[in-house]
């Protein structure tokens, strides 16, 4: 194992952010004048051969434990996998962008050998005002493949104890804590260890009012959405995860997930989208004052 390289910086006027080329990795993001939207677990680890714990991994071609239960290593390997920069510069609304490429070339041979076909993967970040990520898989071989996939973005939240997401009222989910299929009555609130896939194409809003601001995460080409806290006593558990940390984090994901992964023929192409904005919370939803 060896230590991780420097994230590449991106910056505009808008805003900045950075990326791995580790995992396709983007570390942070933040619109200007604006307080960090992506979480980074002071523990995480910074060397090959391991997760990054924060920001947004890749999760490709499983998520955990992949379908059948027992997929090795968790999320897939194109987390823990060096990409290629193919290309960076700026768009043509003057917004910074990086893409990056992954083909089996690319993956240890030890890797593949559960998932042994031909593929091009094509992520590209674009940062600003709002981030943008997208996700392009390519059959590239002769035959037909299934894969997960999930961009399972961390976001820094002032206590998740008071967020509230939105956008998921009667929305049909597995509870992977309960091990159980349920339905979302109203805005979701943390109130324990929460590990949710929603069977969910939609918008979804976190209001934070410990900062002020609200997270719109808007998707496309995805049918799941994954929410997900560890809280207390699991995020003692992990290394990587410092023991309070569990309150400054909630992850909202867009993905193609358990029982809803993409299947491509040959030739055929896939693009996973999540972006995300920051807007300031209106009157209603700002935090009440409490008396000192």
């Amino acid at each position: 194992m060896t230590r991780l390289p420097e994230p590449l910086s991106l910056s505009c006027a808008d805003g900045s952010g950075s990326v791995l080329s580790y995992g396709a990795h983007v570390v942070s993001w933040a619109p200007e004048d604006h307080e960090p939207v992506l979480w980074v677990s002071s523990r995480s680890y910074n060397e090959t051969g391991r997760a990054v714990r924060g920001g947004v991994p890749i999760c490709f071609p499983w998520f955990g434990p992949g379908r059948t239960g027992d997929m090795d290593p968790a999320h897939g390997f194109a987390r823990i996998t060096e990409w290629q920069l193919a290309e960076q510069g700026e768009d043509t609304e003057g917004h910074a962008y990086a893409e990056f490429t992954l083909t089996p070339a690319d993956v240890a041979e030890h890797l593949r050998e559960t998932f042994p076909h031909e593929f091009e993967a094509r992520f590209r970040v674009t940062v600003g005002a709002r981030l943008r990520m997208a996700l392009t898989v390519t059959n590239t071989g002769t035959g037909i493949f299934d894969f997960e996939e999930a961009l399972h973005s961390y976001l820094h939240v002032g206590d998740s104890r008071r967020v509230s997401v939105t956008g998921l009222d009667g929305v049909s989910y597995y509870d992977k804590v309960a091990k159980e299929q349920r339905r979302q009555s109203g805005e979701l609130t943390i109130t324990g260890e929460t590990d949710a896939v929603f069977a969910h194409r939609g918008e979804v809003r976190v209001s934070d009012p410990e900062l002020g601001r609200t997270l719109v995460i808007t998707k496309e080409g995805s049918d799941s959405t994954v929410v997900w806290n560890p809280w207390a006593d699991k995020s003692v558990a992990m290394a990587d995860f410092a023991d309070d940390e569990w309150q400054q984090m909630l992850c909202v994901e867009a993905g193609n997930v358990m029982g809803s992964p993409v299947r491509l023929a040959a030739g055929e192409s896939h693009t996973l989208v999540q972006s995300i904005e920051v807007q300031e919370l209106t009157a209603q939803q700002a935090p009440v004052a409490h008396d000192t």
